[in-house]
């Protein structure tokens, strides 16, 4: 059996969670709704403000989805109710980010600047031009949205400059020495 699959998602006051007949999962809270289908031979039972996820049969593919429908079940939960959060930090000469409308500007060292698309379901804020902060309510959005942003420029090793995740450890490399 699944260790994280058979541990229970607890419901916090405010969050409703329905399953209809085609088993869609909705997930709503004060933040948003979110749907999510739930792969065949999985059940979601609901008991005194917890969720349950078993599982009909013993198959291989069901038993790999268990713990990973019960993860994702879990972060819809958290993001409708709290929200997920990225934050990144440029650091360079000359590096900067700015929104512009539904666009993220992005001045990166390169000799035009980057303008990445923002999603209507995020929020993207820049302060003092060199932190940006990704909100949302969908983990995987919000994390491919500030991991796209990353790979713009990536932190390099020997000057530690690019896009990099708050408190992101960059391992730096001596340079060439004179003998």
């Amino acid at each position: 059996m699944s260790r994280i699959g058979k541990k229970l998602i607890g419901l916090p006051e405010k969050v409703s969670v329905g399953v209809d007949d085609a088993s869609v999962i909705t997930v709503e809270g004060p933040k948003g709704k979110l749907q999510w289908e739930l792969p065949a031979g999985l059940s979601l039972d609901q008991e005194d403000g917890n969720l349950k996820i078993s599982r009909n049969s013993e198959e291989r593919r069901v038993r790999a989805l268990h713990g990973t429908a019960r993860s994702l079940i879990s972060n819809m939960v958290a993001g409708v109710s709290e929200g997920f959060t990225r934050e990144l930090e440029i650091q360079g000469v000359g590096f900067r980010a700015a929104v512009k409308g539904k666009v993220l500007d992005l001045n990166l060292g390169y000799s035009h600047p980057v303008e990445h698309p923002i999603p209507d379901d995020l929020t993207v804020t820049v302060e003092e031009n060199t932190k940006i902060k990704v909100e949302g309510i969908d983990k995987q959005r919000v994390g491919q949205f500030a991991a796209d942003v990353r790979s713009y420029r990536p932190p390099e090793p020997y000057k530690g400059k690019g896009v990099r995740y708050k408190g992101e450890y960059v391992r730096r490399k001596e340079g060439k020495s004179v003998k």
